[in-house]
């Protein structure tokens, strides 16, 4: 009986953390389009980093962007990982590859990038790698 329930505990837990890594993603952002908008804010961030992450935003809708993150916890599942540490790491990893992953068949210029972009992905990644670590990955 167990195991039934956590067979239907962890697709929950893993779009609950999808949702908050989304939610990150789009607060973090506008926050930083706001702050190009205005003038404001951090030294480096410029209208292109806005733009930048309105393009990547569009890359999210493909089902590519969940691979690298359903991986990371199947991984985690079938080694019972229980540490806080490889989910949020892991989860920062994942989502910072989705640039990568979006590019496949066209040459390799995400280097051209904004580190404003780096950095909202892997915030996400890692909201999105504890809010899985606390609903599911700590009971593996």
């Amino acid at each position: 009986m167990r195991a039934i329930g956590r067979v239907l505990w962890l697709p929950f837990a893993f779009l609950l953390a999808a949702a908050v890594a989304v939610y990150v993603v789009i607060s973090l952002g506008q926050e930083r389009i706001v702050q190009a908008v205005t003038g404001r804010g951090p030294d480096d961030v410029t209208l292109t980093a806005g733009f930048d992450l309105l393009r990547l935003g569009y890359a999210f809708l493909s089902i590519n962007t969940l691979l690298p993150a359903l991986l990371l916890v199947i991984i985690g599942e079938v080694a019972r990982i229980r540490s806080s540490l490889y989910y949020v790491v892991g989860g920062g990893a994942a989502l910072a590859i989705v640039p990568l992953m979006s590019r496949l068949a066209q040459p390799l210029t995400v280097l051209d990038l904004s580190p404003v972009v780096w950095q909202v992905l892997a915030t996400a990644g890692f909201a999105g790698g504890f809010v899985y670590w606390l609903l599911a990955g700590r009971n593996a």
